[in-house]
């Protein structure tokens, strides 16, 4: 056992964080998202049981965005415009908590860009999250 490690960081998990280099990306997936066939060349974990606020939470507790470049954390665009997902909040709560130029960090992305994106990311935490439109995609910066 590990001290100050959140429990939702499982070993699998961790190991794939901590070999992820800087500007490496990570999606973290809401439960609708096709993480096994948009990361055929990805670390697909699946984190079923667990919404991504949560996950969120525990990844940035070890994993610092990139603040070398203007945006580091992408958040799926609603298509035609639509209404911003309530759990878009969540996320600026807690990117603000953990890190030091916050939400300056954070950007939306369309969708077919963001859905292009995942196909380079270096890992895929595959949530149980319900809501729509929750996917956030991270990249790693330097400790």
């Amino acid at each position: 056992m590990l001290k100050g490690i959140p429990k939702l960081l499982s070993p699998e998990l961790l190991k794939a964080l901590s070999e992820m280099g800087h500007g490496d990306r990570l999606v973290i997936a809401d439960g609708n998202f096709p993480a096994e066939s948009k990361g055929k060349d990805a670390i697909v974990i699946r984190c079923d049981g667990h919404g991504i606020p949560e996950i969120l939470e525990a990844v940035l507790t070890v994993f610092p965005l990139d603040d070398f470049v203007d945006k580091a954390a992408w958040l799926m665009q609603v298509p035609g415009g639509g209404e911003e997902p309530e759990i878009w909040k969540k996320y600026r709560d807690i990117i603000e908590k953990h890190e030091r130029k916050g939400t300056e960090l954070l950007a939306d992305m369309p969708k077919p860009e963001f859905m292009e994106e995942t196909r380079k990311a270096y890992l895929i935490i595959a949530s149980g999250e319900s809501a729509l439109y929750a996917n956030i995609m991270l990249q790693k910066g330097c400790v």
